[in-house]
């Protein structure tokens, strides 16, 4: 089980905006667990939370990321968001005394820097991944971008930069995988780059005023103009540390497998609209998995539970904390078959109970309020005892949430055998604090 994490004291920034020009002091502060990253501007009469998620996207007249939540805008946050998540952080708050987040030198590594500093620690609650299990691809152009299955505990990211028209740019194409490789030394140091002609336009437009060729990477046809690359492919891994801030909207981490051909911000959003819509069941057929499974490993972290006692074997599905499913696979080796009965083997009713009590338990621990407690048994209703069960039998457990409070629990289970309800109940608990260990 991955834990949450957040940072441990305040870390400020302080520079002037790459569009605007303008000072902007940032604040990264820690957050509780649960509620993400999100950003506030300081320098407003309301200091509206604009959280990081798709639905504060919005389209702006330049290549970056922008977010808005009512007369709150927060400009250029790609670098500051590559940054939290390169380094593993889901849960930040980033104060901003103007519109737009300070530039620095163009780079993510300022506020991963200062993140380092910070201390970047654990909190209690589980870390719940976006797992891609099948294909999504969004295009445009020749540009395209595509996630596919791949590790389910980290995310491999494979850019193809072609800037042909550009002689000291070229072809480059880069692998990093995040949440393996490192962030800070191999991406962060990369700075954002513009063609020649591209920041003569900006010029025209009246942005970016304050630059001087040695603050920002402009490449002409024999490379840099008065500045020197940190790495020979510096581009490409300034567009995986794009890709990395952009898929910080999904308000999850990612893992499997993205491959990015001629992408950009753009693209970056459109995969994470498409992403988000096959999470929430908006497309037509599943693309991503969103709760984290649980082996028997996982499951003994949150059980106390042991030999011959432990009735749940495996977790195949969750829906947060409101609903979750198991399996418990009944074989003649359990020791009550010895008894029960020695030539007509049926698995006890109270068996099927305790495994569909202890599923209840795994489904209340992933509250954060019970944190450290243990659901003991409290009550039993409407039990019913459908069929027999004997070995060989696969018991597939289902545990959904009714009324949960601070010191007690109530959940409605079943239990089937190939799709057939074989026992129900309504069960109560008391959420008691665990022993220490």
């Amino acid at each position: 089980m991955n834990r949450q994490k957040t940072i441990r004291a305040e870390a400020v920034v302080e520079g002037l905006g790459l569009f605007s020009g303008k000072p902007c002091q940032l604040r990264l502060l820690p957050a509780p667990a649960d509620t993400g990253i999100a950003f506030v501007r300081a320098d407003l009469p309301m200091k509206d939370r604009v959280a990081c998620r798709l639905p504060n996207l919005v389209r702006g007249d330049y290549p970056r990321t922008d977010l808005k939540n009512g007369d709150a805008r927060v400009c250029t946050v790609e670098h500051v968001l590559a940054a939290v998540v390169g380094l593993g952080i889901d849960n930040i708050t980033i104060e901003l005394s103007a519109e737009e987040t300070p530039s620095t030198d163009g780079s993510p590594l300022p506020f991963a820097k200062a993140l380092q500093q910070a201390g970047v620690v654990e909190q209690y609650a589980e870390q719940r991944a976006m797992v891609v299990t099948e294909p999504v691809c969004v295009a445009q152009g020749e540009g395209s971008l595509t996630a596919m299955p791949g590790p389910d505990d980290c995310l491999d990211i494979l850019f193809d930069l072609d800037y042909s028209d550009v002689a000291s740019i070229g072809r480059q194409a880069m692998g990093f995988r995040l949440g393996k490789d490192d962030f800070l030394n191999q991406i962060a140091p990369a700075r954002t780059f513009l063609r020649e002609s591209e920041a003569s336009l900006f010029r025209s437009k009246g942005l970016g005023q304050h630059l001087q060729f040695s603050d920002i990477l402009v490449m002409a046809a024999d490379g840099p103009i008065n500045n020197e690359l940190r790495f020979p492919d510096e581009p490409v891994r300034h567009k995986i540390s794009d890709v990395i801030g952009d898929l910080a909207l999904l308000g999850r981490p990612l893992h499997g497998r993205l491959i990015a051909s001629k992408s950009g911000h753009e693209l970056n959003h459109a995969m994470v609209r498409r992403l988000v819509e096959a999470a929430e069941g908006k497309g037509k057929q599943t693309a991503v998995r969103t709760e984290p499974l649980l082996d028997i490993n996982g499951i003994m972290r949150l059980l106390p539970h042991r030999y011959p006692f432990l009735m749940v074997d495996r977790i195949i599905e969750t829906h947060g904390d409101e609903r979750a499913v198991g399996i418990k696979n009944v074989t003649i080796n359990e020791p009550y078959f010895q008894g029960h009965y020695p030539r007509q083997p049926i698995m006890p009713g109270v068996m099927i109970l305790e495994a569909m009590a202890q599923m209840s338990g795994i489904l209340l621990s992933r509250r954060l309020e019970h944190a450290g407690k243990v659901a003991v048994l409290l009550s039993m209703d409407r039990v019913k005892m459908r069929r027999p069960v004997r070995p060989g039998d696969q018991l597939l457990l289902e545990a959904e949430a009714l009324h949960v409070r601070s010191r007690t629990g109530h959940c409605n289970c079943r239990a089937y055998v190939e799709g057939e309800v074989v026992a129900e109940a309504e069960i109560k608990f008391m959420l008691v604090d665990a022993e220490p260990t």
